[in-house]
């Protein structure tokens, strides 16, 4: 009796991987339209080797994220809310705020909310870089 041989790796030989850098300008591109092909790089799903439960992503560097355009009456009325946890601990910030204090910070939270929610994704959004 012969015994096929597969092309499985066992679990302690995942070969390197090798990320790339993706130089991204955000001048007078949508928030939304943005993050989506800033996860898409993140996760490594541009290449054929991508496999949902390996971080094989790539590094993204975004520039000019201060001249990002937004749509709509965005900046006064979306709203972004964190919860401490404890009773009335629910705090509400309006997209101007935060926009107006870092730019980057409104692509990086809509990045990181298209991102798997797992134990990747904190990993992956490490490698994203944005420059004002």
């Amino acid at each position: 009796m012969r015994i096929a041989k597969t092309n499985k790796k066992k679990v302690g030989e995942e070969p390197a991987v090798k990320r790339e850098t993706h130089k991204l300008d955000a001048t007078e591109q949508a928030v939304g339209r943005l993050a989506t092909k800033v996860a898409f790089l993140l996760q490594g799903k541009h290449k054929p080797t991508f496999r949902p439960h390996i971080d094989n992503g790539d590094n993204v560097l975004v520039s000019n994220a201060a001249k990002m355009k937004i749509s709509g009456k965005k900046l006064e009325q979306k709203l972004y809310y964190h919860y401490s946890g404890y009773p009335g601990g629910l705090k509400t910030k309006k997209m101007n705020e935060i926009f107006s204090k870092d730019p980057g910070e409104v692509l990086k939270r809509a990045v990181w909310n298209m991102m798997p929610k797992n134990k990747l994704r904190t990993r992956m959004i490490k490698r994203l870089k944005i420059n004002n």
